[in-house]
């Protein structure tokens, strides 16, 4: 599996149906929160929270902060 990081590439990831789970960051900017979660919800991709976007990031192997993932199964 692999991320996708960013709230624009998440957004396309999940309105494109790609993404088969969705990491968010609670200490994300709240209006990023409620479009991503909406998507999702609309879209029936769950939703796993991360407590900050540090921590986010380093679940995503990256040294910065990430306000919201995708994961996107890998294509063969």
């Amino acid at each position: 599996m692999r991320f996708v990081i960013g709230s624009k590439q998440t957004t396309k990831m999940v309105e494109q149906r790609k993404a088969s789970l969705v990491y968010v960051a609670q200490d994300a900017d709240p209006r990023l929160k409620d479009n991503i979660v909406r998507l999702c919800e609309l879209s029936g991709i769950p939703i796993t929270w991360s407590e900050t976007m540090k921590s986010l990031g380093e679940t995503c192997g990256i040294e910065v902060g990430a306000a919201m993932a995708a994961v996107v199964p890998e294509i063969e």
